[in-house]
């Protein structure tokens, strides 16, 4: 054990008054850490925004280690975390998209602290870390991982796909008091400062006109509060505290409303806070460029665990004692520039020069330039030959490129992603394979229609259709051939009933990228709708030759081929619908109708008795019925039936 990890022990020691000794042997600390969010380092009062109020953040300065030049590999929230969490750069841990499983080779905090005797529990402030759906393999080595309940039972976006921090911070204050002996690894994430900005009172008055800043200030509190928790129990000096965002926001910077698309400072600086055990380097900052790589190395440095065989950090022990002053590279990259068919990017930040891999590259001297406002890129400069190479190195390790995967997320998460403002796999009918990225549109010429397609796809979530459907008509302005607006413009006529409007943007979507297995039972739902019962099926037979299983497509192409009195086509379709779901109400009773148009009955009778057993208040079930026993000629059971449904009918009816 190093000098300086016994010196850390001793301060454990010395605040805890000998509490922490375990069968003779010193306890190691509790260790929190705590990602907030889409936090900007430069909108925080320690970090020099003056007009911020941020008392939680302050404190931790003070108690602990500021690191001011602290950097993100990525924008997005999955990626970015899945870095924190492992030590990893994205090309490495592989969580480059959403819904991608984190490897089990690649072990997190949680596991490596398990053999520690460390308890273990996470608590997330967002459905997009939700280690069912989004997120899944965030959950390992937790013994507890506080995950959305599986139905919402309320459309609004709080306790369906968002938690406000301070219930987030009660949540893990509950599990700590009923888990009162250590040590405990506590993973706490603030979600507040990701847009739709809506900070609650007072914040919302206080910051009314920069909302953004009121839902940091809100988080801010959030965060005190879990630390007034702490000190009160008696917890908070002997403890490890790290607090991290997780990436930035683009607040209109390089006209990037918000993240996810550049790799710009604006959205990879963020505010790296260290609180070590005791009082040991207290107060200090440190002006080196660190990354969020180096976190997991230097925890697992300071405890004495044993380290996995590959981090692409490095600890920070170093920097505590003052000791290197020397900055280390820092890589980025965003592949969500993919799902909008534009160039993914690359970047390298190091020397004092950031450089920036796209169609059109960049290059920065951030001295002179610290907003990155004057590209002065050449491809002969010095620095470009050399973080080209570093760039090269990275490359090497990412296997062949292939197709996002449409399959990774189910609708309702993909409908989720959606109310966060992102694309989910289904939505991205111009993700792309193109073997040479720079093939693809810049971003840069392209990031106004992004911002558009943001703003939509919130206003589709929150039900307000005229704001959605203006702005995707302003993206098909700027670009008639963006295949994401029409499909996303189709979606939205579709679930407002104008069918033919639909159809029309669908069909539209269709003709340039036939090969997308939902857009194809997109615009089949719609022909269905408009009485086209022969386009409905020529649309649904294609979506199910690109994709077989798809349920929803069986069943409707089913109801298809009823209409168009193809009852043997009708019949298959419908067995193949239950053979995927053989619970399903809604097909068991298509295919009745479908046996009972055959003469079938029979058939039918069993088939809708075993449904009025397990549903008896399904009024639909008895109708069929009712018919199926005329069939028999069995007119007293039809007659029983007939005035069963009616009963029924009449109970549903408000009175």
């Amino acid at each position: 054990m190093t000098a300086f990890r016994v010196f850390c022990w001793l301060c454990c020691l010395a605040t805890a008054a000998g509490a922490g000794s375990v069968a003779g042997k010193t306890q190691p600390p509790d260790v929190f850490l705590v990602t907030i969010d889409t936090l900007r380092a430069d909108h925080i009062h320690c970090y020099g925004d003056a007009d911020m109020q941020t008392p939680a953040l302050d404190s931790l300065a003070r108690d602990g280690v500021r690191f001011e030049q602290a950097f993100t590999p990525s924008p997005i929230t999955n990626t970015s975390h899945a870095t924190i969490l492992t030590g990893l750069l994205p090309t490495d841990h592989g969580v480059t998209d959403f819904a991608v499983p984190l490897a089990t080779d690649h072990p997190t905090w949680a596991e490596l602290l398990k053999p520690q005797g460390y308890h273990t529990a996470a608590f997330i402030g967002a459905v997009i870390l939700d280690s069912k759906q989004l997120a899944p393999g965030f959950d390992r080595g937790f013994d507890f991982y506080d995950n959305f309940p599986e139905h919402a039972t309320s459309k609004s976006r709080w306790g369906r796909v968002e938690r406000r921090g301070m219930e987030v911070a009660q949540h893990a204050e509950g599990w700590l008091s009923s888990h009162r002996s250590g040590p405990r690894f506590v993973w706490v994430h603030l979600y507040d400062p990701h847009d739709p900005y809506e900070p609650p009172e007072p914040f919302a008055s206080i910051y009314k006109e920069r909302l953004y800043d009121g839902e940091i200030a809100y988080a801010d509190s959030a965060l005190g509060h879990f630390l007034a928790y702490l000190k009160k129990q008696g917890w908070y000096d002997r403890a490890l505290v790290v607090v991290v965002g997780d990436h930035g926001e683009g607040l209109g910077e390089h006209n990037e409303d918000t993240h996810g698309i550049f790799l710009y400072d604006s959205t990879t600086h963020v505010p790296l806070l260290v609180k070590l055990p005791g009082q040991e380097a207290k107060g200090r900052e440190v002006a080196a460029q660190v990354r969020t790589t180096d976190i997991l190395p230097t925890v697992l440095d300071l405890l004495g665990a044993k380290a996995p065989s590959r981090l692409d950090g490095e600890s920070l022990r170093t920097y505590f004692a003052g000791g290197e002053a020397s900055g280390r590279t820092a890589f980025g990259e965003t592949d969500y520039p993919l799902r909008f068919g534009w160039a993914p990017l690359r970047s390298v930040r190091e020397g004092g020069v950031k450089f920036i891999e796209a169609p059109r590259p960049e290059l920065y001297d951030l001295h002179s330039d610290p907003k990155e406002l004057h590209n002065i890129y050449e491809p002969w400069d010095a620095n470009v030959q050399r973080v080209r190479s570093m760039l090269a190195e990275v490359r090497k390790k990412v296997p062949a490129p292939t197709q996002i995967s449409r399959g990774a997320v189910g609708q309702s998460t993909t409908d989720e992603l959606r109310a966060l403002g992102y694309l989910g796999p289904a939505d991205a009918l111009s993700s792309t394979n193109v073997p040479e990225p720079s093939l693809l549109p810049d971003p840069k010429d392209k990031i106004e229609e992004q911002n558009l397609l943001h703003k939509a796809m919130l206003a589709v979530d929150d039900e307000r259709t005229d704001t959605a459907r203006e702005a995707f008509r302003k993206v098909l302005e700027m670009d008639p051939k963006s295949l994401t607006a029409l499909v996303q413009l189709g979606q939205l006529e579709l679930a407002v009933t104008h069918y033919a409007a639909a159809a029309d943007y669908l069909g539209r979507a269709l003709e340039m990228r036939p090969g997308d297995a939902t857009a194809a039972f997109s615009y089949g739902e719609a022909l269905h709708m408009t009485g086209n019962l022969a386009g409905a099926r020529d649309a649904l037979q294609a979506s199910l030759k690109l994709n077989p299983n798809q349920f929803s497509a069986r069943l409707l192409l089913g109801k298809v081929y009823l209409g168009l009195k193809d009852m043997t086509a009708a019949e298959d379709q419908l067995d193949a619908a239950l053979l995927l779901h053989p619970a399903n109400v809604e097909a068991q009773i298509s295919l009745a109708e479908v046996l009972i148009a055959e003469g079938k009955f029979s058939e039918s009778v069993t088939q809708l008795l075993a449904i009025t057993h397990s549903q008896p208040g399904n009024g639909e079930a008895y109708i069929w019925l009712a018919q199926a026993y005329s069939g028999l000629g069995q007119k007293e059971k039809a007659l029983a039936a007939a005035n069963r449904a009616r009963a029924l009918e009449k109970q549903e009816k408000p009175h």
